[in-house]
Parts: structure tokens; C-alpha cells; sequence
């Protein structure tokens, strides 16, 4: 039985009426996604048409989904809105906060009293405002909401980047940040600027050695780290229809490290089969009635240059597997080209550890396909050469490869199985290492591989590909290794060459389980007490953002200018810094201590201009801040790039920064700092970027004079007695101008719930 099936019921019953209005609109066939689009406007139905990536439109997403490390600020934001339980369907998750160490039952273990307090915080909290709660072990949140809550045609906000994995059940699934999921289930519209679209044509077929994890990596080098931005990916023909659903959702999930907004496939018999198979064939008879709806037009897929902003071809028959990296998901090589490519950048050749798994390839598929190339190590006597973990998505896939053998074949070949939860993927491994300092290789079938990402070593040269090419690589030990055609010596002496892997998309004998780890909320939550302790390093209540003060910004001092690169992981690291994800206060010790200062070319190293010393930037905002002074922060090209963590955003405004100053924004982050009452603004000509120096006194005007689509100006004090201005650009509309000038979205929540 399907979770929330009156909630669909409802959703498809509405379907045609929706999209009817909709091609009257816009006077067009449409694709899937205008489909989903205008059928989750939150007016009803479509009255005009909408300029993809010019106007901002208000939805009304049909659940939403946390995570335990976002979930903690989300809901200590909701418990500030006054209402008494959700508006919509809401889930939590807890998969972030289980460090990989020692193996499943150990980690878990210890993962369940560390973190305790928050726990019985997240579930308190599910009990009395009436969320679905995932106990820690039950899996990662986006295969568990694929497996459980995921519904062609749905609209979902996840706040985790990932969220888009859900796509791969035809779902729009957008990763938000908490502000925006406060919104949600306080059951007000949810606002996005309509998206452009990119269509990516698939033909032929896989076969071999390819799977759907390479069709991402492919994309990922064509578009690269911010080619999606603003744009929701479609994937359609042939190509598409003949991967299996989990597949589809591998390569919505990667989406997010294109910067796309989301990714999404239409409705097919895989996604029936899957939805049947997962316990919910009462979803696949309803969305079978609507299945027209669920696909784009015909017209749409035999013109497709005629309505998408940008088309990719790819021939699925063709197509290599792929090796990303090291340091970004889009440096993409074809396995044929990655061993020169290894050679020629001096790129460490040992490799030190496999890891397969994660939110991106944990299906029931990816560890089949995988198992079948390490039961060949066992049976062609080949000893595995580089450590190797393997991380279950959920528990229901978990207990499933169990029963059916594979876990204990990864376990004979030497691999080790970790908790059903992120660990490695965001930074929580415990790693092994005997010289920290060393350069090394690693490669995975995560998503993202930036410096430091999974063990805080940026020494650490990351690859991403597809879980079989990552077990075969660590049977091998060796990165110039080609599996496609090159041999291995066995501990006999001989030369024996690795068979192609072979899977199968879902259990023969159905997926099995016998906890999943669900905990439904308290029927009647108004009697349930949430305690947060005040003495609490790890939970604090949060107290209003002050309002803007109604005039320009002046005297500002400039925190740092960061140079290149500055994702989310870098401004607010994860990792160990996860446990305070629920302690605004205290995660603002990390805030911006992975990002390089332009003038030392050194991390977490800022001068303080009230003492004229170098010192951590965090600790030299806290002086400004004790001192009454504002600052700014300034950034080099897709600032904020990454995950969908909020704190990086209430960060600088928790500590005093009043501007983040950029030559351009990840658009998750850029709606974060709005939401935040932050003052968000880009170059409006990036040489402008080379102007800001050091020991500048920094002013932002025509504040007062706050309008869509009207410039500000910045005014650059420095220090010889010289200034310089330029003009600056911003995306606010006119609501978001209110957020700003109320000092964030949440007071004016709080504002309305009152009234």
C-alpha cells in the first residue's frame, strides 16, 4: 500500500483539467515538464504563459522531504511559523549524521548515542507537527522517498541537492534549502523563476560495460559544473525508455553537479514495473489513466529543437563509460582515453580505495551488476588490490542483496559493507590512512568529488564512475587499469580478463524486508513536548534576523575576496562539522574556512583590518560583528555551488555579513541568501572583480530606491584616499525585496500566521 495514495488520487484527478488550460495558454504541445509545471500552479489553472527564465511563478509542491542534517534548521524554522502540523505530506530522514568507521552494526551503533539528542529532537518534532520519520538505518533519504514516496507527474521540494534523484519515477523533485520547505509545509506557494529546459535525446541501447551512471557522466562533461543552471533536464526517446528506473534515477540524482534545477524522465512500463515492484502497483493502475500526462507531447519529441532551449543527442550504443574527475564531476574521460589522461596529468596511478554505493548507485541493479565483477575476482583467484566499501541505499535493498548472496560475495572478495546512510559520500568516513599528506587516488560512485569531499584531504585525487567500473578498479589497484581490455595476473601467475557485468534491475524473488524504519507520527500531536536543552553545543532555538534599517549600506569592511572555486562544502564545510547543523552558533565556526583569500592564496586566513593581523575568518567576522561593523564577502563564478545546505547562507547574516558579492550564483545558494534577508548581488561587469583590494572600505547605494531589475552601486574606498564605483546586478523581485527589507522570509511567515 502506497503512502498518501488520497493526496495522488487527488493530484491526478486534476491532470487533465490542468493541462488542457495549459495548452490553451501557451498555445503549444507541451513537454513533461511544462506539464508537471502548470499543473502544480498554485492559482489552479493556467491562465498566461509564463517566460522560462524570466518570471517567477508560485507552485504548490505535493510533499516535502528533509534530510537530518537540513531537516534540523528546517524545522526549528517551522516551529517559528505557528501552525500546528504540516500543510503537506513531510518526511525525515536520518542519513547524515552515521559516520563511516568500522563497518554497519558497529557505526550504527555508535551513530545512534552520538547523536541522540538530536534524533529525539527530529523525532519529536515529526511527532508533534505530524512528519513520517526515517529512523538512522533505514537508508538514504533519496532512494528511500524513490522507494516509498516518488510518483510520476508529482511535484516534491527535498532539502538536499540530490532531491532530484526522484525524477528517475517522472517526478519534479527540487533540492530547496530549509526556508524553503518552512514555506511549504506552512502551506504557503513556493516561489522558482520558470525554468528553461534542456532536452537530451537517448537512442540505441547499453549494453556491456555501460550503464545509466555513464549517460550523467557523459552530460556532465558536455555541460559542465554550471551548464544546467536554471534549466530542468528532460530525457526522452527510445534510449530512455529501455533504462531501468533506478537508472534514470542515478542520472537525476547527478544532475544536481550540472547546476540543472532537476532532471526528469516521462512515465513508461519500467517505471510501472518498478512501482508494482516496490508495493505500490495502486500508484502505477492510477498514473496508467493519466498516462498521457505523464510524457511529453509527441509532437514535442519529433521537433524537439522547436521547444527546448538546448537539445543533446547521445546514442546510448555507442557511449563509453566514463571516469570523472579528479576534483570536479565534469572532467569527464571515456575509458578508452583514461589511463593516458591518469599518465600525462601525473595523476597518482596506485589506487588506494573503492567505494561503490551512496544516494546515486544503491539500487538493487548497481549492486548486482557490481557483485557479478567481484564474484569473478573470487573464482578467477584475483586478490583485491585497493580497499573497498560498499554502502546499501536503503534497508530494504540492504536486506534483499543479503538474502539473496550478495553481500556475502562482496565480503569474500574483501569488500566491507557500511550503514545504509551517506557516510563517505559527505565527508562522513572515518578514513584509514597511514600519511594523510600523501598524494592518493580514490574512486566511488558518488556524485561529487570535489577537494576534500569525502575525507577532508585535499591531497585526496577523487574519480567518479559507475559502481562496476569502481569494483573493478579496485580489483586491479591500479587507475591505468582498462577492464574493458586489459588483463589481470591472478595469485596463480596467469593473465585472465574481467567478463562483462551482468545485473538485473529487481529481485527475482521481489525486494523482502523486515524493519524498514519507518515511525509514523503521534495521531494527535498537540500533547507532544519538544525540549531543546539551552545548554545544548549541538541544538539551539533560533531568534529572529534582524530587519533591514531602511537605508544604503556603508562602511563595510571586506571579509574576503575568494578566489576561484568556493562551493558550499567550502564556505560550510560538512563532515564533522554536521553535528552542529542544529546550532547556528556554533556551525558559524566553519563559515568560509575552505575558501582561498585572493591575496595570501591561503585558506581560513583574513586580515583584520581592526588589528592589522591574519587570523581565521570566522573568528575575524565575530571582531566586526562585536564591534557593530558589517562586511562584505566577494566571489569568483558560480559561488555557492553544491550541496542545497542553507547554513552556508545563515552564516554570514547569523555572523553580520550584509553582502555577498559575486560574478555568479549556484541558484540554489543565490535563493538561500534571499530567503536569509542576505543582500545577494553580481558583477555587472566581472573586471570590476579585480578593483576590490584588501584594506577597502565598501559602500552599496540605491538601496533606498530597491526595484526588480534596477542596478545598485558599488563604492570602493581605498585606502590611498582613491575610490572607485560600478554597477551591480541582482534578481530580486518584488517579494524577495520584502524578504530583504523584513530581514528574511520567515518573518514575514511569522508575520501572516499571526494575523
Amino acid at each position: 500500500m502506497a503512502f498518501d495514495l488520497d493526496m495522488i488520487k487527488k493530484v491526478y484527478d486534476r491532470y487533465s483539467t490542468r493541462v488542457a488550460a495549459a495548452r490553451k495558454a501557451t498555445g503549444k504541445h507541451l513537454t513533461l515538464t511544462e506539464k508537471i509545471l502548470y499543473a502544480h500552479l498554485s492559482e489552479g489553472d493556467a491562465k498566461t504563459a509564463f517566460g522560462r527564465g524570466v518570471d517567477y511563478v508560485d507552485f504548490a509542491p505535493d510533499r516535502v522531504a528533509m534530510q537530518d542534517a537540513t531537516a534540523q534548521m528546517a524545522l526549528l524554522q517551522f516551529m517559528q511559523a505557528g501552525r500546528p502540523q504540516v500543510a503537506v505530506p513531510s518526511t525525515v530522514h536520518c542519513d547524515h549524521l552515521i559516520q563511516a568507521k568500522i563497518g554497519a552494526v558497529e557505526d550504527l551503533s555508535t551513530a545512534k548515542d552520538v547523536n541522540k539528542e538530536v534524533y529525539d529532537f527530529l523525532a519529536s518534532v515529526s511527532d508533534k507537527y505530524g512528519l513520517g520519520f526515517w529512523k538512522p538505518g533505514a537508508g538514504i533519504i533519496h532512494q528511500v522517498v524513490l522507494e516509498n514516496y516518488a510518483f510520476p507527474g508529482g511535484m516534491m521540494i527535498g532539502t538536499d541537492s540530490h532531491t532530484p534523484n526522484a525524477g528517475g519515477l517522472g517526478m519534479i523533485a527540487i533540492g530547496v534549502g530549509g526556508a524553503d520547505a518552512c514555506d511549504v509545509m506552512a502551506g504557503l506557494p513556493w516561489e522558482l523563476k520558470f525554468p528553461k529546459l534542456i532536452g537530451v535525446k537517448l537512442t540505441g541501447k547499453l549494453s556491456g560495460w555501460t550503464s545509466a551512471k555513464d549517460v550523467i557522466l557523459k552530460v556532465a562533461g558536455i555541460l559542465t559544473v554550471k551548464g544546467g543552471t536554471g534549466a530542468i533536464v528532460e530525457y526522452f526517446g527510445e534510449g530512455a525508455r529501455s533504462l531501468s528506473a533506478t537508472g534514470k534515477g542515478t542520472i537525476c540524482n547527478m544532475g544536481a553537479e550540472i547546476g540543472a534545477t532537476t532532471s526528469i524522465f516521462g512515465y513508461d512500463e519500467k517505471s510501472a514495473a518498478y512501482l508494482s515492484g516496490t508495493k505500490r502497483a495502486d500508484i502505477a493502475e492510477l498514473a496508467n489513466a493519466v498516462a498521457e500526462h505523464l510524457t511529453g507531447d509527441p509532437e514535442v519529441y519529433a521537433n524537439p529543437e522547436q521547444y527546448f532551449d538546448q537539445v543533446i543527442e547521445i546514442n546510448l550504443s555507442e557511449l563509453e563509460p566514463h571516469v570523472n574527475g579528479p576534483f570536479t564531476p565534469d572532467l569527464a574521460w571515456p575509458i578508452s582515453k583514461f589511463a593516458t589522461a591518469v599518465r600525462e596529468n601525473g595523476w597518482p596511478v596506485k589506487l588506494e580505495v573503492g567505494l561503490i554505493g551512496s544516494c546515486t548507485n544503491s539500487s538493487y541493479e548497481d549492486i548486482t551488476r557490481s557483485a557479478s565483477i567481484a564474484k569473478q575476482a573470487i573464482d578467477k583467484h584475483l586478490k583485491t588490490k585497493a580497499e573497498f566499501t560498499i554502502t546499501p541505499g536503503s534497508e530494504l535493498v540492504r536486506y534483499t542483496v543479503e538474502r539473496d548472496g550478495y553481500l556475502e560475495t562482496f565480503e569474500d572478495m574483501g569488500g566491507v559493507v557500511l550503514a545504509n546512510a551517506c557516510g563517505p559520500c559527505i565527508g562522513q568516513w572515518a578514513r584509514h590512512t597511514d600519511d594523510p599528506t600523501r598524494k592518493n587516488s580514490i574512486i566511488t560512485s558518488f556524485n561529487r568529488n570535489f577537494a576534500k569531499r569525502q575525507d577532508g584531504n585535499p591531497n585526496t585525487h577523487a574519480f567518479v564512475a559507475s559502481p562496476e567500473i569502481v569494483t573493478a578498479f579496485a580489483i586491479a589497484g591500479d587507475l591505468t587499469f582498462n577492464p574493458l581490455t586489459d588483463t589481470l595476473t591472478n595469485e596463480k601467475g596467469e593473465q585472465v580478463k574481467l567478463d562483462e557485468p551482468l545485473g538485473i534491475e529487481m529481485p527475482v524473488k521481489g525486494y523482502a524486508v523486515e524493519d524498514a524504519g519507518y515511525q509514523a507520527p503521534a495521531e494527535d500531536g498537540s500533547k507532544v513536548e519538544v525540549k531543546v536543552d539551552p545548554k545544548s553545543s549541538r541544538l539551539q532555538l533560533l531568534d529572529p534576523f534582524s530587519a533591514w534599517e531602511g537605508t544604503d549600506i556603508t562602511g563595510l569592511k571586506l571579509l574576503i575576496k575568494a578566489k576561484g572555486k568556493c562551493t558550499t562544502d567550502h564556505i560550510s564545510m560538512a563532515g564533522p562539522w554536521l553535528k552542529f547543523r542544529g546550532h547556528l552558533d556554533n556551525i558559524s565556526n566553519n563559515m568560509l574556512i575552505g575558501a582561498i583569500n585572493y591575496f595570501n592564496n591561503t585558506a581560513d586566513s583574513v586580515k583584520n583590518e581592526l588589528t592589522g593581523e591574519y587570523g581565521p575568518v570566522p573568528a575575524t567576522q565575530r571582531d566586526y560583528k562585536a564591534h557593530g561593523i558589517g562586511s562584505i564577502v566577494v566571489g569568483d563564478e558560480n559561488y555557492g555551488e553544491g550541496s542545497s545546505r542553507e547554513h552556508a547562507a545563515m552564516e554570514p547574516r547569523h555572523l553580520g555579513v550584509r553582502a555577498i558579492l559575486v560574478k555568479s550564483f549556484a541558484r540554489i545558494h543565490e535563493t538561500n541568501l534571499k530567503k536569509q534577508g542576505m543582500l545577494g548581488i553580481t558583477f555587472a561587469d566581472n573586471n570590476d572583480y579585480d578593483k576590490i583590494q584588501e584594506d577597502d572600505i565598501i559602500d552599496i547605494t540605491g538601496l533606498t530606491t530597491f526595484a526588480p531589475g534596477k542596478q545598485l552601486t558599488v563604492v570602493l574606498h581605498h585606502k590611498d584616499g582613491s575610490t572607485d564605483s560600478f554597477a551591480v546586478n541582482h534578481t530580486y523581485n518584488a517579494q524577495q525585496i520584502e524578504w530583504f527589507k523584513a530581514g528574511g522570509a520567515l518573518n514575514i511567515i511569522r508575520r501572516q500566521m499571526a494575523s
